[in-house]
């Protein structure tokens, strides 16, 4: 129904952006909403999809159009709706994610959560070929190591993930220079899997 909008960022929180449009505030899901910071009250355009439930209904940004059709793929998988399929587009990069499903991997897809030896499966069976990496492009990077390690850390929390968790490998984390949030978080999941 919607493609995009346009709009002030006013609001960052967990696990979704608050955008404002004609003195309406509207609240989109994301997989990592803290990619958005540096444009924190400024104009933003987020692609979107919107998801209607029998009690609900709810709006999922992407910074581009990749990210959207990569989600769009994803939700399709029997086994993962559109927050599994958030959580995977929020601990991975894209392009380790379509390398997994086109090699069969299932055991890198089941360190996400929710995704287990079946639903691994069966993404691999429903995407395989499927997918393209000029579906996987990142967003610009940023090179500002104590934001990004911010970002990861509020997106592990978004996550569901414990402050003790957290604190536990942020010094690995700061030992290590990401090109941006997503590879950081990507990493940080790593080490919380060990």
């Amino acid at each position: 129904m919607y493609q995009y909008i346009c709009g002030e960022l006013t609001q960052i929180h967990a696990t979704f952006l608050v955008v404002e449009v004609g003195g309406i505030g509207y609240q989109i899901f994301c997989a990592n909403p803290f990619r958005w910071q540096e444009s924190l009250k400024q104009s933003i355009k987020v692609f979107l999809e919107l998801v209607v439930r029998e009690d609900s209904m709810m709006l999922y940004g992407f910074k581009d159009q990749a990210e959207k059709d990569l989600f769009l793929m994803l939700n399709k998988v029997s086994g993962i709706g559109p927050k599994s399929a958030l959580s995977i587009l929020a601990l991975d990069d894209h392009q380790g994610l379509v390398n997994a499903i086109d090699q069969a991997d299932a055991k890198y897809l089941m360190k996400f959560p929710g995704v287990g030896k079946k639903t691994a499966q069966q993404m691999i069976l429903d995407l395989q070929g499927k997918l393209s990496l000029d579906q996987t492009e990142n967003t610009k990077p940023t090179h500002d190591t104590d934001a990004i390690i911010e970002e990861v850390k509020q997106a592990l929390l978004g996550l569901g993930y414990r402050v003790k968790e957290i604190d536990r490998i942020l010094p690995q984390l700061k030992k290590e220079k990401f090109e941006n949030s997503q590879a950081g978080l990507s990493f940080a999941f790593k080490l919380l899997i060990k």
